[in-house]
């Protein structure tokens, strides 16, 4: 039903939500050969070859999914039908595995089916790791404290996706490797994993992003800029500092200012203005000098508006009243 929706019904359609899709379609079939191979009755080997080939499937876009969600501008590979081979041709030759040589006990036949379990699970496994090979490769590039707040997200939700890919393919390999673990746990884990990575898309509105998150543009530059007016300049001090008058110090919408600083600085306006006034404040309560100050004058000399606002400020990013952080620090 995700799938349905992302490739019919999202009104955001781009590459990186179909090969999504088509995942997420080509796990639902894997699950539904591994279920009626376990509850049904004579299952036809056709089925059964078919659903191991959907693996092969699976593979091959999830490395693309993942250059589709940290590459702006990302296009599927000038002959990425060629990696799709592998998948033809198992999912083709399904449909001519006849009940009588599966069922054989034929030394060839056991051979040959065993080779290609094999060969299915290591291709698989193969585009695991070279697709998290990518995505650490990104994260080397994106420092934690620079990225903002939708690549926070697409590598968190990445994260998931690879581990939850790894936890499934273990516990395939466990079951074929002497019964390590029941059958039915493979298909009990493939849809736990993919109900939670569904829910975590949804939650994350990873589907409303793509690479354009990692476009180089000028917003680190800005942000930046906003930050020299703000500091250097003391900007925070002034009670009546706001979205507009510092959007129109460096020239720029206030809509642009306020998604720049959402995005680098993960905060709203007044929380960004606020923490450099509470730092301010921090100074101010821990001199010595200023000990006979009271808290409403140094609340007025951080640039707050109102005693109430600063208290509520202070406490939100430290934890405690200004009070009381004053006590402790003279004690």
């Amino acid at each position: 039903m995700f799938a349905l929706y992302l490739l019919f019904f999202k009104k955001k359609r781009t590459l990186p939500n179909s090969l999504l899709a088509l995942i997420l379609m080509l796990m639902a079939f894997r699950i539904g050969k591994s279920v009626l191979l376990y509850f049904g009755n004579d299952l036809e080997p056709a089925f059964i070859f078919a659903g191991l080939a959907f693996l092969l499937g699976i593979g091959p876009m999830l490395r693309w999914y993942v250059n589709g969600m940290t590459s702006s501008g990302f296009t599927l590979p000038k002959f990425y039908a060629l990696e799709l081979i592998p998948f033809a041709l198992v999912f083709l030759a399904s449909f001519f595995v006849n009940k009588a040589w599966f069922e054989t006990n034929n030394k060839e036949v056991i051979i040959i089916f065993g080779s290609v379990l094999i060969f299915i699970y290591l291709h698989f496994a193969f585009y695991i790791f070279i697709s998290s090979r990518g995505y650490k490769k990104m994260i080397k590039n994106h420092p934690k404290e620079l990225r903002t707040k939708s690549q926070k997200a697409i590598f968190s939700w990445l994260g998931m996706l690879l581990i939850g890919l790894v936890i499934i393919w273990i516990s395939y390999v466990l079951n074929i490797v002497e019964d390590a673990v029941p059958y039915i746990v493979g298909p009990i884990m493939y849809s736990m994993v993919v109900y939670f990575l569904s829910y975590k898309a949804f939650r994350l509105k990873v589907t409303d992003m793509d690479g354009n998150a990692f476009k180089r543009n000028n917003d680190l530059d800005l942000f930046h800029l906003l930050t020299r007016h703000l500091v250097d300049n003391k900007l925070y001090l002034e009670s009546d500092i706001s979205l507009s008058s510092l959007s129109k110090l460096v020239n720029v919408s206030t809509q642009k200012t306020s998604e720049v600083i959402n995005q680098h600085a993960r905060q709203n306006f007044n929380d960004f203005v606020n923490f450099y006034r509470i730092q301010e404040a921090k100074k101010l309560l821990g001199d010595k000098d200023n000990e006979n100050f009271t808290i409403s004058s140094i609340a007025f000399d951080s640039g707050f508006s109102s005693l109430s606002s600063f208290n509520s400020a202070f406490k939100k990013f430290e934890g405690l009243t200004p009070s009381a952080f004053r006590k402790t620090h003279s004690a």
